[in-house]
């Protein structure tokens, strides 16, 4: 498993290539392109944040809703009548133990189940926002089709003096290791 698909471990952008991208931004394209840009960038994060907020709360709402299930299951279960002995066919006869305790839905269980649950809901919901802010954002660059070329230009370009300045950082480095910081 990589690194890179975790967000918290993903290595951010070097300060370089940080005002590189700058630099592209600011000559490369017009007010209007980078105003649709910034737009762009904006949709993703509101689509990201309304998307993370819901799966938190599906999420929430499905623990809560195991935690019931769960709950009456186990007043079911304890309301029934249940078999204490065991006759087998020789004639012997064998005590069962009572098991209720042990199925009762515990604190434990149910931090558990929050947890998880938010956890999941709340990854759902920000890639599926993800998915949705992107395609809204890239609706929105496309829509003008001058802008659209002028972006893609200028975004080759940053992308080759990135490709440059990586192969300038392999060339001078002398091992892999080095190179990764290992």
């Amino acid at each position: 498993m990589s690194t890179d698909s975790i967000a918290l471990l993903r290595k951010n952008a070097g300060q370089d290539i940080r005002a590189l991208a700058q630099e592209h931004f600011k000559h490369d394209l017009q007010d209007s392109d980078r105003d649709a840009l910034t737009s762009a960038a904006g949709k993703i994060s509101t689509h990201v944040t309304v998307g993370s907020a819901l799966g938190l709360a599906l999420g929430a709402f499905l623990a809560f809703r195991l935690r019931r299930t769960r709950m009456q299951m186990f007043n079911a279960f304890r309301a029934h009548e249940k078999p204490t002995h065991v006759k087998f066919a020789d004639g012997r006869e064998e005590a069962l133990p009572d098991v209720t305790a042990y199925m009762k839905p515990s604190a434990l269980g149910d931090v558990a189940a929050y947890t998880f649950f938010g956890f999941g809901g709340l990854f759902l919901g920000g890639e599926s926002g993800l998915l949705t802010g992107s395609a809204a954002a890239a609706r929105r660059i496309t829509g003008d089709p001058e802008s659209r070329e002028r972006i893609e230009t200028a975004f080759r370009r940053f992308r080759a003096d990135v490709l440059r300045k990586e192969a300038d950082e392999l060339d001078k480095k002398k091992s892999v290791a080095e190179y990764l910081g290992l």
